[in-house]
């Protein structure tokens, strides 16, 4: 009898278990013994993993468990023909529903009370400053890929205009109505600001001082994406500045370190990166990379094949 197929399991299956024995019926599942990156190194070295086609990762430890996937070296990976993977679209709805419940409460600026109350100052004193419906409003939205369109979506039930800037624009079918713009213009005319785009070198600190200096007075900007595509540093000088009103934030740049200006501005409302924590959404996730796994052991293919090696697909 051949030998079966060997997996490396990186982390552990919390939900989608059912899905993982059917890779423990077709493959020999490998774990680690180690328990940091210098141990893991050294048994890699040892030839503990020799024979390994596929390697599963999971979020917190390849397929990849999650939509952005810029803790993993695509080039190097590339460089030794390792296909990698991610999980696309897993995770729109859960991200954005985030993205709009950060946009509702940081344009009705209810971070300042949200503190006051647990305080037990109630609304505060003084009052804070009225906040600002979303129904007219100009959402601009940074990366229209499964989330931007999703977020697209749902503001536009509460009556929000649909702008979009994208590396190129989609069509008319996919738009659903959005209106593609220049950056720039994206820029200078959004009341709201949502970032959906992923983080590579490109796209690190998309939006800087540069960029803020063309934004309305008075904006609000959204980041559920990758904290690194956003200047922190300059963020703090725009919401002192005024030039930005208020900020809904889920990710950093040094998670799980955050810029002490954030932490102490209380016009930013803060999540601590829960974007996709759900039971339904991990396990979909789960769900996704596992099938991954399954098609690469059967077929040698991915499911869903990271944009930067499509020509390795």
């Amino acid at each position: 009898m051949a030998e079966k197929p060997k997996v490396l399991l990186l982390g552990e299956i919390e939900h989608a278990h059912d899905a993982w024995s059917e890779i423990a019926r077709i493959a020999q599942v490998l774990q680690p013994k180690s328990t940091n990156r210098q141990e893991f190194i050294s048994e890699c070295h040892s030839g503990a993993f020799d024979g390994v086609s596929v390697a599963y990762r999971t979020f917190d430890s390849f397929s990849v468990t999650g939509a952005g996937y810029d803790q993993v070296d695509i080039p190097a990976c590339t460089s030794h023909s390792i296909r990698v993977s991610n999980t696309p679209t897993a995770v729109d709805d859960a991200t954005a529903d985030v993205t709009i419940w950060l946009l509702l409460g940081a344009l009705r600026n209810f971070p300042v009370s949200m503190s006051a109350l647990r305080a037990g100052d109630f609304k505060g004193k003084p009052l804070p400053k009225l906040g600002h419906d979303p129904q007219g409003k100009t959402l601009g939205i940074l990366g229209m890929g499964g989330i931007g369109k999703n977020v697209a979506k749902k503001a536009r039930a509460f009556g929000m205009k649909i702008r979009y800037y994208n590396r190129s624009r989609l069509s008319e079918e996919l738009e659903d109505g959005a209106e593609y713009v220049s950056f720039e213009t994206l820029l200078r005319e959004s009341d709201v600001l949502s970032l959906n785009l992923p983080l590579n070198p490109q796209t690190r600190h998309t939006i800087s001082t540069a960029q803020f200096d063309i934004m309305k007075p008075g904006m609000v900007i959204v980041n559920t994406a990758r904290g690194a595509v956003m200047d922190e540093a300059a963020l703090v000088k725009a919401l002192d500045s005024g030039k930005v009103a208020s900020a809904g934030l889920d990710v950093y740049e040094e998670e799980p370190k955050i810029h002490p200006g954030l932490v102490s501005n209380p016009n930013v409302l803060l999540v601590p990166h829960m974007g996709t924590w759900t039971v339904e959404t991990q396990t979909k996730m789960e769900e996704w990379a596992i099938n991954n796994v399954k098609m690469a052991v059967e077929q040698g293919k991915l499911k869903s094949i990271v944009p930067e090696q499509k020509n390795l697909a």
